[in-house]
């Protein structure tokens, strides 16, 4: 054993050490305050049932769900505590060994298609295809401003900026991470404009920063110049190219319903 070790530990160079049965100096008591509260266990909400939550599932196999995630709730809780995903996913367990865990990220208040899997291997196989951008995402969106042409090529690239004043956001920059979204007008309104949004990179933020790089930024998307209210920008299909393939399909949530019909959308039913 090393010098200057004993088994209670390491001994200070220099120090006195304690013979063999002679008594330990009595330790100060420190005072003791109130005991912290344990932290709150993240339960479901009361209003939100199991039969409601699977109501969103889109998609389920054995391996892997893709749910309708709503608007506004984060797909994690964060060091707050607050409601997310997280606190609905006992009721998405369905007798497997652990919880489904988000295989990408889907900001707090874009709605639609999310993709869960339920096993380990499906996890890291869904992780593998997101990272090599396998995966097919078409996103929907409602713009203030009407782009000039009717489809085009965003390539700008993204870098976090943040201040002690507005805190942080994403801005292009050209020593940002590269970043590329295609877009199409699926339909005009007064001032505003109904997009699909594709994006071949997943930065955060992504389609907000672009959609307000070109003058037209995302309805109720305040960080970027769209105005207060709900954020117009849904999480429409998804396709997994997994054997066999797998697709889903979320619908508008009722905020951005008004909007997309002024642009000329007619409906779940014949959308």
């Amino acid at each position: 054993m090393a010098a200057g070790i004993g088994r209670a530990g390491w001994a200070k160079k220099g120090a006195p050490r304690r013979r063999p049965g002679a008594a330990s100096a009595p330790v100060p008591q420190l005072a003791r305050g109130p005991r912290p509260a344990p932290p709150t266990p993240r339960l479901a909400p009361a209003t939100t049932t199991a039969a409601e939550m699977l109501a969103r599932v889109l998609v389920q196999t054995d391996t892997v769900l893709i749910i309708d995630k709503p608007q506004g709730l984060p797909v994690h809780g964060g060091p707050k505590g607050h409601e997310s995903l997280e606190s609905w996913l006992p009721h998405l367990q369905q007798g497997k060994r652990h919880l489904p865990q988000p295989a990408h990220r889907l900001d707090a208040d874009t709605a639609g298609c999310l993709v869960l899997g339920r096993t380990k291997p499906a996890l890291a196989e869904l992780g593998a295809l997101f990272a090599g951008r396998e995966v097919k995402k078409t996103y929907w969106a409602v713009v203030r401003g009407v782009p000039f042409s009717d489809e085009g090529l965003i390539d700008a690239p993204l870098r976090k900026t943040s201040t002690a004043k507005t805190g942080w956001r994403m801005e292009i920059h050209p020593e940002g991470q590269p970043a590329v979204t295609r877009w199409r007008v699926l339909g005009r309104g007064e001032g505003m404009a109904w997009l699909e949004l594709s994006p071949e990179t997943g930065r955060t933020h992504q389609l907000r920063v672009h959609c307000a790089a070109q003058g037209w930024p995302i309805l109720g998307d305040a960080l970027y110049g769209g105005g207060t209210g709900p954020l117009h920008l849904l999480a429409r299909a998804i396709a997994l190219p997994l054997t066999p393939p797998l697709a889903a399909t979320a619908e508008p949530p009722e905020a951005m319903r008004p909007a997309l019909a002024a642009c000329g959308w007619s409906g779940p039913a014949t959308a």
